[in-house]
């Protein structure tokens, strides 16, 4: 099958198509036929190891030293289920499907095996492969950070999401919404038009006015960008206020609960699939170049089976 493989960490041209041998299934695996993936802030942070300090160290022991143990990354997909194990009986052949695969990777490839109880489930009916591949990484990560924050237990509540226009903020806006926030989003000015889009109450453009001096004071601050400290905007914060980072070193928790909440949330009309760009899988680095640059707008797909 083809594959594409980090050779080393690198700039994009470490991604390499190859030819590979398809993976076999246990028992309690489906082997999916993958029709999409997507390119995130993760893949690029792996890819480039793009950490600092002892965190380099750490991505060292945990990925390869030199370069990854699993060469072919990707971890988020939509595909057809080819093959199920013995044990499986939540899914059989032809079940259209998104998944993600964490730290086992293996989405840049033709097809994957994937444990049938991990974070795996039909994709939403009305949802193209495409779309099914782009909500997944911003959609769960930011129902792991807003749900941390408590927003769905407090409806009502005043949340700023700083990097509204990103894979993981234009689910936050979408998500905050649909748990009755009132939500203030902060991006440049070519993204005001989409955050409006999707629903925000306001929006700051941080290229023309100083985010840390808004008047209004806010329940939950979710730096979806990694790049607005709690030092910076704690002063922003109700009395009892929550603020959550994608910049951290707590890693979004992926469950087949989120996809469960996508999927129903997608089918509702709730949340939509926000695609900047879409390549194909011989494509690849020049994806990741592009999501080199921090200048995408939602997500960056990648067809597959194409």
């Amino acid at each position: 099958m083809k594959a594409i493989l980090c050779t080393r960490y690198g700039p994009p041209e470490v991604l390499q198509l190859a030819e590979i041998d398809r993976p076999r299934i246990n028992d309690q695996q489906v082997l999916v036929r993958i029709a999409a993936t997507a390119v995130n802030s993760g893949d690029v942070r792996v890819r480039g190891l793009v950490v600092s300090g002892f965190l380099r160290v750490v991505m060292r022991v945990v990925l390869g030293f030199t370069k990854p143990r699993k060469p072919v990354l990707g971890n988020v997909l939509s595909g057809t289920v080819e093959e199920v194990g013995a044990s499986v009986t939540a899914f059989r052949p032809g079940d259209e499907v998104f998944a993600s695969s964490g730290f086992a990777f293996g989405a840049y490839a033709q097809y994957i095996a994937l444990p049938a109880n991990g974070t795996i489930a039909l994709k939403p009916t009305n949802a193209s492969f495409e779309e099914a591949a782009a909500i997944l990484f911003g959609g769960m990560t930011a129902v792991y950070f807003l749900q941390k924050a408590g927003l769905d237990r407090q409806p009502g509540a005043q949340v700023l999401i700083y990097g509204a226009t990103g894979s993981v903020g234009t689910a936050a806006v979408q998500l905050a919404k649909h748990y009755g926030a009132t939500v203030t989003a902060v991006c440049s000015s070519e993204g005001a038009a989409l955050a409006r889009r999707l629903g925000s109450d306001a929006v700051v453009d941080y290229t023309q006015q100083d985010v840390t001096q808004l008047p209004v004071r806010f329940d939950i601050i979710f730096d979806a960008a990694g790049k607005f400290s709690k030092k910076e905007c704690r002063h922003l914060l109700t009395r009892g206020g929550r603020y959550v980072t994608v910049g951290g070193l707590d890693v979004a928790k992926e469950t087949r609960a989120q996809l469960h909440l996508l999927k129903a949330l997608f089918e509702a009309g709730e949340l939509q699939a926000v695609i900047d760009r879409s390549y194909t899988l011989d494509q690849i680095v020049e994806a990741h170049r592009y999501v080199d640059t921090g200048r995408k707008t939602g997500n960056v797909v990648v067809r597959v089976d194409s």
